[in-house]
């Protein structure tokens, strides 16, 4: 397998190609829109996996992430945010 060059351009050696994960229930989630839930946040976004909706893990609980095509070579994780956004709360006594 050729990797394509925008997954050649993440941090990972172009001898060793993407890092993936085979998921065996891929074809299942692609024809009866079922989604895919994983823990494998390092996995590379690979062209077929657009339009598949995964339910990636961020510690806690599992976070819906649909794939688009902008996504291709990304990895996982980086759509499943592990921190909260940090607010100020109004005090009572105000």
């Amino acid at each position: 397998m050729r990797p394509t060059l925008s997954l050649l351009k993440s941090g990972r050696s172009a001898w060793k190609g993407p890092y993936f994960v085979a998921f065996p229930n891929l074809r299942d989630a692609i024809l009866n829109h079922v989604p895919i839930e994983t823990r494998a946040r390092s996995c590379t976004i690979l062209p077929s996996f657009v339009g598949v909706k995964f339910m990636v893990h961020n510690g806690k609980d599992f976070l819906p992430v649909t794939v688009t095509q902008d996504m291709v070579g990304h990895k996982l994780g980086e759509f499943a945010h592990t921190k909260k956004r940090f607010t100020y709360k109004a005090s009572k006594n105000r």
